[in-house]
């Protein structure tokens, strides 16, 4: 056989090989998004798409689009730690990716080019103290000025006698 004609051969065989596997990939790809389409799309966020029972905890991760473990990791907080805490590492953090006030004259270019602050991470450090304040909110019952709240038992009846 003469070079150039299994330097064809080789490249014919190559091509099938890529197209085989393209195509393939192709009908795993359709198959993944008629499967599960929401994930496919990106929209499904920390659990939220597992959120889907009518509780109160399911709601406010629907609500608020992160679950309350994801909330207490952003804000290095435990479960049973107080409010004054949460709200503590919240404002370190906040204040820790918050831009520095801008100065007069920078000392050089270089300093003026390098942001040490997030936009991004502010927003998820607030976001996860709203989640854990609604949590709270709805886990903590309301008292009035010393009544019960819920509801009134029936007014009993005189047992005895027909009308």
């Amino acid at each position: 056989m003469s070079s150039p004609k299994i330097l064809v051969q080789i490249f014919v065989t190559g091509t099938r090989i890529l197209g085989k596997a393209f195509y393939e990939a192709g009908r795993q790809a359709v198959k993944n998004a008629k499967h599960s389409p929401q994930a496919a799309m990106g929209n499904d966020v920390a659990g939220v798409g597992n959120a889907t029972s009518g509780s109160a905890t399911d709601q406010l991760t629907r609500q608020h689009r992160m679950t309350l473990d994801e909330a207490q990791l952003i804000l290095n907080v435990k479960q049973g730690d107080t409010l004054e805490q949460v709200m503590k590492n919240y404002e370190h953090l906040f204040k820790a990716n918050s831009p520095a006030p801008k100065p007069e004259k920078p000392a050089s270019a270089k300093q003026a080019a390098i942001p040490s602050n997030s936009h991004y991470l502010q927003s998820k450090v607030f976001r996860a103290r709203e989640r854990i304040e609604a949590q709270l909110k709805t886990a903590e019952p309301t008292v009035e000025t010393g009544t019960k709240t819920g509801p009134t038992p029936p007014p009993e009846t005189p047992s005895g006698g027909a009308s």
